[in-house]
């Protein structure tokens, strides 16, 4: 099977870097030329010179590149793949984008005699780094079943949630999830400090409970020492939660504190934090 991913920035790089190990010939392009070279270098690859050039004979083209704007352009600009598409071959799009894009892109490329999925990713660069990112794919169950031994090269978990669009709108869901709980485990970490608390006892009482998460298991010794410059950042956060609340609207459906602690993201940003870690909520609680 012969694959090629389009988008080599923290998350794409690792990725394709699976494929590659899992014995894949893997074609990839990156609007940096050094960095898509350098991956070659690495893994064995084949440098493209544009998305078209990189789908020519591929049987499955990964994309995941920054937003909407990006994945029109390396997919339906004048030099995307779309114009490269063999016949029955399937377009991925990791990126987390509309669902609305997902829809217009599904539209196209099957009128290219190609196939579509959606399918935004969970757990961030380290996620992609050690192969264990979690995966929500909207698409035909047929196409998810040929893409999906080849995702789960990098995957933990690899979950069809609907038809095209569901895998943008279930990311949207992660992440109007995380953005409450972060907010929550900030201001609890903040009511602690104030109260002196041992905040290393009180972690290990409730982390045991109903108030355990992912977050307060990675996340809550980074926060009381006030160390953020890794992670998810705070400016893809926003671009996530955006995407969400745009949504939220078009369905008419209420989710104030998730547009509530958007404003907060915004504060963040505006104390220099635009590459913080999302976990960097606390920050504006802090003197």
């Amino acid at each position: 099977m012969k694959l090629s991913f389009i988008g080599l920035g923290v998350m794409g790089y690792p990725m394709a870097g699976f494929l590659a190990k899992a014995g894949y010939h893997v074609t990839v392009f990156n609007r940096t030329e050094s960095k898509a070279k350098k991956w070659c270098e690495e893994f064995n690859g084949v440098f493209a010179i544009s998305p078209l050039e990189a789908a020519k004979n591929a049987d499955i083209i990964f994309t995941c590149v920054g937003n909407d704007d990006d994945v029109r352009q390396v997919i339906l600009g004048p030099n995307g793949a779309i114009h490269g598409l063999k016949k029955n071959a399937i377009i991925v799009d990791h990126t987390t984008a509309s669902s609305v894009l997902a829809e217009d892109l599904d539209n196209n490329i099957t009128n290219a005699e190609g196939f579509f999925l959606d399918a935004p990713l969970s757990g961030g660069q380290a996620g992609a780094e050690s192969g264990q990112l979690t995966i929500m794919v909207g698409g035909e169950e047929s196409t998810f079943s040929e893409a999906s031994p080849v995702m789960n090269s990098y995957a933990k978990a690899c979950t069809l949630i609907g038809g095209v669009g569901s895998g943008q709108k279930a990311k949207m869901v992660n992440q109007i999830c995380i953005a409450g709980l972060v907010q929550g485990l900030a201001e609890g970490l903040h009511f602690a400090k104030r109260e002196k608390l041992d905040i290393k006892a009180v972690i290990n009482a409730i982390s045991k409970g109903a108030a355990q998460s992912w977050q307060m298991e990675n996340r809550w010794q980074t926060m009381i020492d006030d160390e953020f410059e890794f992670g998810f950042a705070v400016e893809w956060m926003r671009k996530d939660l955006e995407i969400a609340l745009d949504e939220a609207n078009r369905v008419d459906a209420n989710i104030k504190v998730t547009a509530l602690v958007n404003e907060y993201y915004k504060e963040v940003e505006s104390l220099g934090g635009k590459r913080f870690d999302t976990s960097s909520l606390i920050k504006r609680l802090e003197p």
